[in-house]
């Protein structure tokens, strides 16, 4: 028996050796893998940091391009310079892109980099080929037109460029002192494109001329005339008293900074302004009356296409957006007959646009008294829905917003209403601007509505945020995308449904309004740039579908036709937004949750829309795993 004992006994233990050193030997395999992973994780983590102190370097270096966007950003270096506007500093600033890109490709890894690092490469090399796509079509934008410099020059001065300090007037005086050469610069452009037979509507000639005699109307341009100061000479006035009740300057100094003003509105500026009206008076000699799309324009077909592909960041063909648009118009109107029917009213939808454009009660007077309830109004809905944001967002904005009448010089009849962002930093607040001259235009059940558009869960929200991130390269908190954005306030409208919002029917009648007004810009835009439609067959199209005034369908259509592709982002991106939180709902069932989500969509700034889909993809397959 002992032999077969001891056998057994080193079979035994023979069996423990082996079985001990597997075990080691598993042990040692799992702490080799973890010691990897960890090793991988620690060079992900070293390479994606390496890259967003390079991204926040070259951002700085991108902003010396223009001073222009620095004082926006809330930054005085090159405080008394504005922006180079000449075809050779368009160059440098594509030559610079492109060494730019080609140094990211060559010194950073892409495979070593996280989720958000990669992110951030795609849409630094993303915003290079949308400038490389813009290179041929340099000479169609319309430089002096509608809102053109003429007019947003002014307005950058008045309400971007702060005076804290002396050294601050100073460099408004030397950006005064500029404007000469900005408008000498773009002028050159401007007639290297009419000899390219690249030519305005002769409408937004008339905008233009309109626009100049309202900021230089007025002293210090013309003392012969009864007008008022022209808004630059109200500005500056205003900014050197401030100066004096701070205490930062004496009244000696302060008549020098009025006198310097003077001499330079009444000479340079007053000057390049004659230059920029006789070019336009004389110009709009050359062109009809009667306005077309860009399809007229020399190589206008892929200058349109050029223009759908970059306002809406998808591949949609101009025939495609036309059908969405009709379908979308066909959609909302079935619910807007609902709503004409639970109102009781008798009578075809058409009609009820008609009551709801033509009707008194929906209008505030056109007073100060009514424009001050409009405001009033906008400000309550407002109130009542910043309540409301908590239970659906995790990020809140901590900037201020504000809502404000459009400055006299630059106001128009019917025109939109549109939103200022504030400064990262919070000094400057953002802000939401109406046109108000005209109040029939602007009726009181479409309030509702465009004041989330433009404020909140809209534009301030989510211009907010953005510019509020802290985990993110810099450059991406100021990056923006038509599609994204406007598509976000679109979208930020039928949430506010779902958050409890338009309780009264008229009110609701007129987020349909809205959403519809939307829809049928992808219908007239790509119908006036691709179809050859006339501006009366626009507008009928628009008056026949909505409730929309009058007097603010013609000054869509306009807009449309002097910006095209612009009007077909909204609609486009609000349904890519709705589509991505469908896509979340369905995927993750009962662990969706809304504030997660708009925190994935807000949470990584103004994406094109198929990076926007890959980041929510990417959050699906995180809940999923969890």
């Amino acid at each position: 028996m002992r032999p077969l004992f001891l056998f057994l006994a080193l079979l035994l233990a023979a069996c423990s050796e082996q079985g001990a050193n597997e075990q080691t030997s598993t042990q040692v395999e799992s702490v080799e893998s973890t010691s990897t992973q960890a090793v991988t994780i620690d060079r992900v983590a070293q390479e994606t940091a390496r890259l967003n102190s390079w991204f926040d370097e070259q951002y700085l270096e991108q902003l010396d391009f223009s001073p222009q966007t620095k004082t926006r950003l809330g930054d005085k270096s090159d405080y008394d310079r504005l922006n180079d506007y000449t075809e050779a500093g368009m160059d440098a600033q594509l030559q610079w892109r492109r060494q730019s890109v080609a140094s990211m490709q060559s010194e950073f890894d892409y495979d070593l980099l996280s989720e958000d690092g990669k992110l951030s490469f795609d849409m630094w090399l993303y915003s290079l080929n949308r400038a490389e796509a813009s290179v041929p079509f340099r000479k169609h934008a319309y430089i002096f037109g509608r809102g053109g410099p003429h007019a947003s020059l002014p307005n950058f001065l008045i309400n971007y460029h702060r005076v804290d300090t002396a050294s601050d007037m100073e460099a408004y005086l030397s950006r005064l002192g500029e404007i000469d050469r900005v408008f000498s610069e773009l002028l050159v452009r401007a007639q290297q494109a009419s000899a390219a037979g690249i030519r305005q509507p002769a409408f937004a000639y008339d905008f233009a001329m309109t626009e100049i005699h309202r900021v230089t109307s007025g002293a210090p341009f013309n003392t012969s005339d009864s007008s008022p100061n022209s808004p630059l000479w109200t500005d500056i006035q205003s900014k050197i008293e401030s100066l004096i009740e701070s205490d930062l300057i004496g009244a000696e100094q302060a008549q020098n900074y009025a006198t310097q003003a003077q001499e330079i509105l009444s000479g340079e500026v007053l000057s390049s302004y004659q230059d920029v009206l006789a070019w336009l008076e004389q110009d709009k000699n050359f062109v009809s009356e009667i306005a077309r799309g860009v399809w007229a324009l020399p190589d206008g077909e892929n200058y349109y296409n050029y223009r759908l592909a970059q306002m809406t960041t998808l591949e949609l063909s101009a025939d495609e957006i036309h059908n969405i648009g009709l379908s979308e118009v066909a959609r909302i109107q079935i619910e807007m007959e609902a709503i004409k029917d639970s109102i009781g009213f008798d009578g075809s939808l058409q009609d009820f646009f008609v009551f709801m454009r033509e009707n008194d009660t929906f209008y505030y007077p056109n007073t100060d008294e009514g424009r001050q309830d409009y405001l009033d109004l906008n400000n309550q809905y407002l109130d009542a829905m910043a309540a409301k944001l908590p239970d659906y967002f995790g990020r809140l904005p901590q900037a201020q917003l504000e809502v404000r009448r459009v400055q006299a010089f630059r106001e128009q009849d019917g025109a939109a209403q549109h939103y200022a962002s504030g400064t990262p930093d919070g000094s400057r607040p953002g802000v939401f601007y109406s046109h108000m001259s005209d109040m029939s235009t602007l009726p009181i059940f479409q309030i509702e509505d465009v004041a989330y558009h433009e404020g909140n869960p809209g534009h301030h929200m989510q211009i907010s945020i953005q510019q509020e991130l802290t985990d993110v390269p810099r450059f991406r908190t100021q990056y923006r995308t038509t599609a994204y954005t406007e598509g976000w306030g679109l979208y930020a409208e039928w949430l506010a449904k779902e958050m409890g919002a338009f309780e009264d029917p008229y009110s609701d009648f007129g987020r349909l309004g809205g959403e519809i007004w939307r829809a049928i810009r992808l219908v007239v835009d790509t119908g006036i740039h691709s179809k050859q439609w006339t501006e009366q067959q626009a507008v009928e199209y628009f008056l026949n579908n909505s409730s929309s005034p009058e007097g603010a369908v013609r000054s869509e259509i306009q807009r449309y036709i002097t910006g095209p592709g612009q009007a077909t982002a909204y609609k486009i991106g609000m349904m890519k937004f709705q589509e991505l939180r469908r896509n979340s709902e369905t995927a993750l069932e009962s662990e969706f949750d809304v504030k997660a989500f708009h925190d994935v969509v807000l949470g990584a700034g103004a994406l094109p829309m198929p990076l926007l889909e890959a980041r929510v993809s990417r959050w699906i397959d995180e809940v999923q795993d969890n």
